[in-house]
């Protein structure tokens, strides 16, 4: 009996081991199937070799700090991939591989989260219509014109879809877009900054939290 008490004590003393997630600047040479995973995908401004690229009319992209904030809390792997310089619609099979990928190593659809602003957006529809029956969620920012993701009409999605568009900006909500899709779920969310395209250049709260929230409600 002495030995069993402590073998016990033992093992109470070992370490749980529990992995954290991780942020990710490419694809993880390991994906482990019982995690969630969210794939960020940022605007023009960013492609290229500088982080935080400052336009003219919007200010600074500070994509370190979205992806800080994005992943801060969440649970979930992000994977944020910074483009190179005048990368094509092509770029679309990297994210539909990617997601393959993680289907095939055994994570449920449902733990896939694809998010995309603007440029990013445009490209992560473009993967997401191809990937319409997989049941993966989608959330675009800032990139429906006339109800629809500019630039690429015709496209159809499937799983849970969110959309965030700011009332300054000339790009709106994705009503046709969704309309014409076959999801399990559609939220959109309007908001007000006054910074037009430029609300999505900084971690702002307005969309960040209910970006994170809907995250948390739907990839599980």
């Amino acid at each position: 009996m002495y030995r069993m008490w402590q073998a016990i004590a033992l093992l109470l003393l070992l370490p749980i081991s529990s992995r954290a997630v991780e942020i990710y600047d490419r694809f993880p040479d390991t994906v482990h199937a019982s995690e969630r995973y969210v794939i960020y995908s940022h605007g023009m401004i960013v492609e290229g070799d500088d982080p935080k690229p400052i336009s003219p009319q919007y200010g600074q992209y500070d994509f370190p700090a979205i992806k800080q904030a994005l992943f801060s809390g969440g649970g979930f792997n992000l994977i944020a991939f910074q483009r190179p310089k005048s990368t094509d619609d092509a770029y679309a099979d990297t994210l539909k591989s990617w997601v393959r990928r993680l289907l095939d190593a055994g994570v449920k659809p449902s733990r896939v989260t694809l998010v995309g602003f603007s440029r990013g957006a445009q490209l992560t529809a473009l993967a997401s219509s191809d990937l319409a029956s997989a049941g993966i969620n989608t959330a675009l920012l800032a990139i429906c014109d006339d109800g629809d993701v500019s630039h690429a009409t015709g496209l159809v999605l499937g799983g849970n879809l969110l959309s965030i568009y700011e009332t300054s900006d000339q790009l709106g909500s994705c009503r046709k877009l969704s309309a014409r899709s076959h999801l399990k779920s559609f939220r959109e969310i309007a908001i007000s900054t006054g910074k037009k395209h430029g609300a999505f250049f900084q971690p702002l709260p307005q969309w960040i939290g209910p970006l994170k929230n809907w995250i948390a409600q739907t990839n599980r």
